[in-house]
């Protein structure tokens, strides 16, 4: 049902909006934080380079597209059910200022909806094993390490400087690593939307090939261009824009819950710290992005922030806050699945049907 496809991809970009929205801290709350800039002026550059940033490659699209469940596995009510799972959890997070991953909400949306409809077996567990469980111990751990050696690099160039002249300096350059930091942030969560969108469309066609309106059959390439070309998945361009402008707009939104929580409760950020964690997180976050890995960039900052707070003395990390983090890395995942599982037999329950 076209008007079923119509209405995935409006709740796929509204899950696009309220992702910015949610992870805006992530590029901007230590840049806050720390006075480098104010809130307002911070959530429109952002925003910008989130804009960018999305429209810098499809590598995790593609991933998110075709490794963990078959289009022949998957309906436009099952994306709704997993959208729906994933802003369920998205806005609980929001609401009680906790930074977890818009990311792995929607990968855990997608698993408990298809696991509903065909069956555990339908699921590619492996690729979300290694595409996702194990980078998700990972990026955390490699933003923590790399933000930490920074401090300590730091520590030793700069011992000699007067400290004001440190955080003069490196308030400027928080300037710079925030945008390559909300750059990056684009670069890997606009895709995980756009995986789905080119997923609801590879599935309709597939499904309704013939039936198909006849202003979409003599517009395929433009509407429906996904499909594979010389072993890479195709994205079709005006999914990459829309996702872009989502999560673009979403950003410019801000989240200030959460921005307070990163930029203060987690560690009290200066200048030297923002720069270095900002810096590791958008690191970890490239990598993970020409890789085609969908890494949760939360999990990336926060962990940095971790980092560059724990420089000071463990004394300076304000653990109970940060293992809630944790606590909600932990659940993210099964708690979307059990959202989405819920929410598909809602659907059904409703009439609702492809």
């Amino acid at each position: 049902m076209l008007e079923l496809l119509i209405l995935v991809i409006v709740v796929a970009l509204v899950f696009d909006f309220i992702n910015g929205f949610h992870d805006a801290a992530n590029a901007i709350a230590t840049t806050v934080a720390t006075g480098a800039m104010g809130l307002g002026p911070a959530v429109v550059v952002s925003g910008v380079f989130n804009f960018i940033g999305a429209l810098g490659g499809t590598a995790v699209a593609g991933f998110i597209a075709s490794k963990l469940a078959a289009p022949a596995d998957v309906t436009s009510t099952v994306l709704l059910a997993a959208l729906l799972g994933a802003s369920v959890w998205n806005i609980i997070t929001w609401w009680y200022g906790i930074p977890s991953s818009s990311s792995h909400a929607l990968i855990g949306g997608l698993a408990g909806a298809v696991t509903a409809h065909a069956g555990w077996d339908h699921f590619e567990w492996g690729n979300l094993t290694h595409k996702v469980l194990i980078p998700l111990v990972l990026s955390p751990l490699l933003g923590f390490l790399a933000a930490l050696a920074m401090m300590v690099v730091m520590f030793w160039l700069l011992r000699r400087k007067r400290l004001s002249a440190v955080n003069r300096t490196t308030k400027h350059l928080q300037l710079f690593s925030a945008c390559t930091l909300s750059y990056a942030h684009g670069s890997n969560d606009a895709q995980k939307v756009m995986g789905i969108i080119t997923l609801a469309l590879v599935a309709y066609a597939t499904a309704n090939q013939a039936g198909l309106p006849q202003w979409i059959q003599d517009n395929h390439s433009w509407f429906l261009s996904p499909g594979q070309e010389k072993g890479k998945w195709m994205v079709p361009t005006w999914v990459i824009y829309a996702c872009a402008a989502a999560i673009s707009l979403g950003t410019m939104a801000g989240g200030r819950r959460i921005i307070k929580t990163m930029g203060a409760k987690i560690v009290r950020m200066d200048p030297p710290q923002g720069f270095s964690a900002q810096t590791a997180g958008t690191g970890v976050i490239l990598a993970a992005s020409a890789l085609g890995v969908p890494v949760s960039t939360t999990h990336c900052i926060s962990a940095s922030i971790l980092g560059a707070g724990a420089s000071r003395g463990l004394g300076k990390v304000r653990w109970g806050v940060a293992i809630n983090i944790v606590i909600a890395w932990v659940l993210t995942i099964p708690i979307s699945a059990g959202i989405a599982w819920l929410c598909l037999l809602g659907l059904r329950a409703a009439g609702l049907k492809d």
